[in-house]
C-alpha cells in the first residue's frame, strides 16, 4: 500500500480507506467531517465515499457543532454517526458531545488523527495526548499506530470497523450503548488518490441499527468485545396504589406499562410517553396532594427524569417501593440512593382489577383535566363570528405571547411524522408543565442538560429524519450553538424551523432562591445577580440568521404565532419575543 511512482493511495489513504469502507458495509449511514490535515485521507476517503452513495457526508467547520451534529444523527437513527476530527484542539472541542452521548447512551463514533509517535514529547505543532481526552466517557478506546503499508494493514482496519459499531451499539446490549474512541497515527504522505469500488445498493437503503448489529455478527477476530448482558426482568403485579414515572428516552413503553399496570402516568415531555388514558399532565402539581401521596405504595420508573424537583422527592422521602428499569445512559438513576431495586426490563403478570384502577387512576386523570382547562392563557380563535365572545379572541390576538403560548402553539403545530427537539432551557420545563397528551417524537440532550449544542442536535435529527424538525430553544442556548446555523457550500439544508424564545436573557435563573429574595426587596446585588446569571443580551436574532442564510421570521402577538410556526420548505429561524 506504499505510493507507487505513478501514485497510488499510499498507507494513510489505504488505511482510511479500508476503515470507512468496511463501516459502510457494516451499516453506518452518516460521517461529519471537519477539516484538517492530519485528517485529510479520513476525509476524502469519506468524500469519495458519498460521491458513490455508500455513505453520507457532513462536513463542518466548528468541531463541537460536528460532534452535536453526529449526536443528532445517531440520536435519531439509531445507527451510530462518525465524527472525525484532526489533531490537537480539535479533539477537545468534541468533550461537550462525547459527555451528553455518554450519559445519554447514544452511539458515536469518534474518530480522530494523530501526529505519529516520533512526533510526540518534542514540542510538535498540533500534538497532544488523544488517548484517555475523554476519559471514562468512551465505553472503549483504540490507539493504532501508523500504517506504514504492511500487508495485513487493509484487513485490520476492517476488523476495527467492525469492532467499534459493535461497542458503540453496546456489544448487543442497546443498554449500554455509547461513545467509542479511535484514535490513529498518520504519517506523510496524508494522503492520495483512491476510488471506491462499487456504488451503494440500487434502492439506496441502508441498514437500521438492529440490521447493522447483525453484520457485524458475535463478533470479531482478535477483538476484546465485551459479553452480550442477559436482560434481567423483574415480574410485578397489578396492585394499586402504583404509579408509573418516564423520563427522558423512556419511550412508549412506559404508556403501556402504565395501562398492564392499571397506574397514573408521569410523563416528562421528552419521555416519548407523553399520551394515554392514564396520561397525569400536572404531576408536579398533584404529586405532592392528598389523597395521593400517603397512598402511594409502589413507584416504577423508566427513563431519566430531570424535568421536575417532585420526583426525586418523592422518591427519597420513603413510603414507597421504587423500581428502576435500567436505560441507555452512564448512571443508574437512584435519587437520595433509595431505589429498592433495578432491572433491565418489567413483565406484568395478570391483569389488573377494572374497579380498583378506575379508583386509584381516575382522580388523578381528573385532576390533570382540571389543570389544562384553565383558561387565562388559551389560545384565541382568530377567525371567530362576531359576538361579544369573539371580541374578547380577537382582542387577544394582539397581546403579547406568554411562555405557556409558545409551548402550547408549537406542541400544537408539530405532529406524528414531525419531530420536536426542546432545548434544556427555561421552555422545557413550561412545555412539561402544559403540553397535553399527544404521541409525538421527541429529542431532547437530557443526558447532562447543557445548552451547548442543542441547534446542531436538532439540525442532525432533521437530516436523519427527513421530517420537518422544530427545535424550541431559548435566547442563550440559541446563541451558544450560533456556530451550528452554518452550511457549507453543496451541504444539505434540511426542512428545520429553530422557534427561539427571546426573553433577553436566563429567566430560568429567577427561581433561584437568591433571584427571588432579590426581588422582593431589590438593592445592588439585584444588578449583580442579573449581570452573572440572567446575562442579559442584545444580539440580533434576526441579523444572525441573515448572515447564516437561514429565513428570519419575528413574531410579536399570539395571533402571529401559528402562522409562524407552519411548516417550512428550509431552515428557517422563528423569533418570538416573550416578557422578560
Amino acid at each position: 500500500m506504499t505510493p507507487s511512482p505513478g501514485g497510488g493511495p499510499g498507507p494513510a489513504t489505504g488505511f482510511a480507506a479500508a476503515l470507512l469502507s468496511e463501516l459502510s458495509r457494516i451499516g453506518v449511514r452518516d460521517v461529519v467531517v471537519s477539516p484538517g490535515s492530519r485528517s485529510q485521507a479520513l476525509a476524502l476517503a469519506a468524500a469519495a465515499l458519498d460521491r458513490v452513495g455508500r455513505l453520507r457526508l457532513r462536513v463542518r467547520v466548528d468541531e463541537r457543532s460536528a460532534g452535536f451534529l453526529a449526536l443528532g444523527l445517531a440520536r435519531e437513527s439509531g445507527v451510530p454517526a462518525v465524527v472525525v476530527t484532526t489533531s490537537g484542539t480539535a479533539v477537545a472541542n468534541l468533550h461537550p458531545a462525547v459527555l451528553e452521548a455518554h450519559h445519554s447512551g447514544v452511539p458515536m463514533i469518534v474518530v480522530t488523527a494523530d501526529r505519529p509517535e516520533e512526533l510526540h514529547g518534542i514540542g510538535a505543532n498540533q500534538t497532544t495526548t488523544h488517548v484517555g481526552m475523554f476519559g471514562d466517557a468512551v465505553r472503549r478506546t483504540w490507539d493504532v499506530g501508523a500504517p506504514t503499508g504492511e500487508p495485513g494493514e487493509a484487513e485490520a482496519a476492517a476488523s476495527i470497523a467492525g469492532a467499534v459499531v459493535r461497542s458503540a451499539l453496546g456489544a448487543g446490549d442497546p443498554d449500554a450503548a455509547g461513545p467509542v474512541h479511535l484514535n490513529v497515527a498518520f504519517t506523510e504522505p496524508l494522503s492520495g488518490p483512491w476510488e471506491p469500488e462499487g456504488a451503494a445498493p440500487a434502492d439506496g437503503a441502508t441498514p437500521a441499527a438492529d440490521e447493522a448489529e447483525d453484520r457485524i455478527g458475535a463478533g470479531v477476530p482478535g477483538s476484546t468485545i465485551p459479553a452480550v448482558a442477559v436482560p434481567r426482568a423483574v415480574v410485578l403485579r397489578p396492585v394499586p396504589r402504583t404509579v408509573v414515572v418516564a423520563g427522558a428516552g423512556a419511550g412508549p413503553r412506559a404508556e403501556e406499562l402504565a395501562r398492564e399496570l392499571g397506574a397514573p402516568l408521569f410523563a416528562e415531555v421528552v419521555s416519548g410517553a407523553r399520551f394515554g388514558p392514564n396520561l397525569v399532565v400536572p404531576y408536579r402539581e398533584t404529586i405532592r396532594s392528598e389523597p395521593f401521596l400517603d397512598a402511594l405504595e409502589r413507584i416504577v420508573v423508566l427513563g431519566r427524569p430531570t424535568l421536575s424537583r417532585e420526583v426525586p422527592w418523592l422518591i427519597e422521602r420513603g413510603g414507597a417501593e421504587t423500581i428502576v428499569v435500567r436505560g441507555p445512559g452512564a448512571d443508574d438513576y437512584d435519587p437520595g440512593r433509595s431505589v429498592a431495586a433495578f432491572a433491565d426490563a418489567v413483565e406484568v403478570v395478570g391483569e389488573p382489577d377494572a374497579a380498583a384502577a378506575r379508583a386509584w387512576v381516575g382522580p388523578w386523570v381528573a385532576a390533570s383535566r382540571r389543570h389544562l382547562e384553565r383558561t387565562e392563557d388559551v389560545a384565541p380563535e382568530v377567525f371567530a363570528e362576531p359576538g361579544p365572545k369573539s371580541r374578547h379572541e380577537l382582542g387577544a390576538v394582539r397581546e403579547p405571547v406568554t411562555r405557556r403560548a409558545l409551548v402550547e402553539a408549537v406542541w400544537r403545530a408539530s405532529w406524528p411524522h414531525d419531530r420536536l427537539v426542546v432545548a434544556s432551557s427555561r421552555l422545557v420545563r413550561e412545555l412539561d408543565r402544559w403540553a397535553p397528551g399527544k404521541a409525538i417524537p421527541v429529542h431532547a440532550n437530557r443526558g447532562l442538560a447543557g445548552i451547548d449544542g442543542n441547534t446542531s442536535t436538532a439540525i442532525g435529527v432533521a437530516l436523519a429524519s427527513g421530517a420537518v424538525t422544530r427545535l424550541l430553544t431559548g435566547d442563550l442556548a440559541f446563541l451558544h450553538d450560533v456556530g451550528g446555523l452554518a452550511f457549507g457550500e453543496g451541504e444539505e439544508r434540511p426542512r428545520i424551523m429553530a422557534v427561539v424564545g427571546d426573553d433577553r436573557g436566563g429567566t430560568i435563573f429567577d427561581d433561584l432562591e437568591v433571584g427571588a429574595m432579590l426581588r422582593r426587596a431589590p438593592g445592588p446585588g439585584l444588578a449583580d445577580f442579573e449581570r452573572v446569571m440572567r446575562t442579559p443580551q442584545r444580539v440580533s436574532i434576526e441579523g444572525l440568521a441573515r448572515a447564516y442564510g437561514w429565513d428570519h421570521r419575528r413574531v410579536e402577538t399570539r395571533g402571529e404565532l401559528d402562522p409562524a410556526l407552519s411548516a417550512c420548505a428550509g431552515p428557517t429561524v422563528v423569533e418570538v419575543v416573550l416578557p422578560d
